[in-house]
């Protein structure tokens, strides 16, 4: 019988039985915001549609994506500030240029920044070697034209090579968001033998999957944060535990379904649980730093 093939990134370790650790303040459960701020190529590239797309250019789902910049994101930052809630703002390097004062405003209201590469129009998972390090060091160009250095990466589609891990740690990245493979951080081999940080990012709670794909609604999702919130309450006097909530403003910032997330959250932040640290991503990272207590390496 031929051997599986493996990624040789981390070991199967089963999530009980870890030490125990707990966040700032004795905190048990640590939730953050994954808002995903994209842009993409008109008529050309990747992009997630609305209804098939017919020919290009596909003007119906450009317009309806470009709604999230726009509006989506703006009645986010508005919901956000009245819930005194800062994000992991997900931002394509590129909305710099497309979209001008986005990224400063994420980046003046205290959202930590994380690269998201340069645009969603693309997947770096069919990059060669140069080719990925370049749109890597490109994007980090870009945000350096707004004073900014981000520490976290989400590929976008979630697309990776087999080399990906090991170029974001060479870049200087602290921590990664593609794998959703553990509800608590864990480290990911690289090549140099340093290893990148792999923090918690749901593609379950995420509006993606649940509702272009699954063609739920924004009440649905709304459940389901409150029910992952709930169950993993439930979970973690046990061990600590991580939740990302991951949103996209032309999808969840639409003025139907934003309602339902405004109630959601809003129902949390009055419940004031003692046990959720409601933080970033890079927070997260920065509280293990330099290597999580699960790590076994």
């Amino acid at each position: 019988m031929s051997q599986l093939s493996h990624h040789g990134r981390y070991d199967y370790a089963p999530i009980v039985g870890r030490p125990d650790y707990a966040w700032p303040e004795g905190r048990r459960l640590a939730v953050y915001l994954g808002v995903n701020h994209e842009v993409f190529g008109f008529g050309d590239g990747l992009g997630a549609t609305l209804a098939p797309s017919q020919a290009q250019p596909d003007v119906m789902n450009f317009a309806w994506r470009d709604y999230g910049n726009r509006v989506g994101a703006w009645r986010f930052m508005e919901m956000f500030d009245r819930l005194e809630l800062t994000t992991t703002a997900l931002l394509n390097s590129a909305v710099i240029e497309r979209c001008p004062g986005l990224a400063e405003a994420c980046r003046d209201r205290g959202d930590e920044i994380a690269a998201h590469g340069r645009t969603n129009a693309e997947a770096q998972g069919g990059m060669g070697e140069d080719e990925e390090r370049a749109m890597i060091a490109r994007t980090l160009d870009d945000f350096a034209t707004i004073g900014v250095r981000p520490r976290g990466w989400l590929g976008p589609w979630i697309s990776e090579s087999h080399r990906t891990p090991d170029l974001l740690e060479e870049a200087g990245f602290a921590y990664v968001l593609d794998w959703a493979h553990d509800d608590q951080p864990t480290r990911l081999r690289t090549r140099s033998g340093a290893g990148i940080l792999s923090v918690p990012y749901s593609q379950e709670i995420n509006d993606i999957p649940a509702i272009v794909s699954r063609h739920q609604e924004g009440a649905t999702f709304a459940a389901m944060i409150e029910d992952a919130v709930d169950q993993l309450l439930s979970e973690c006097d046990r061990r600590p535990l991580v939740l990302g909530i991951a949103l996209h403003p032309y999808i969840m910032g639409q003025a139907h379904r934003a309602l339902h997330l405004d109630r959601v959250l809003t129902r949390l932040r009055e419940k004031d649980d003692p046990r959720i640290w409601w933080t970033t991503a890079g927070a997260i990272a920065d509280h293990l730093a330099p290597t999580p207590p699960n790590d076994r390496d």
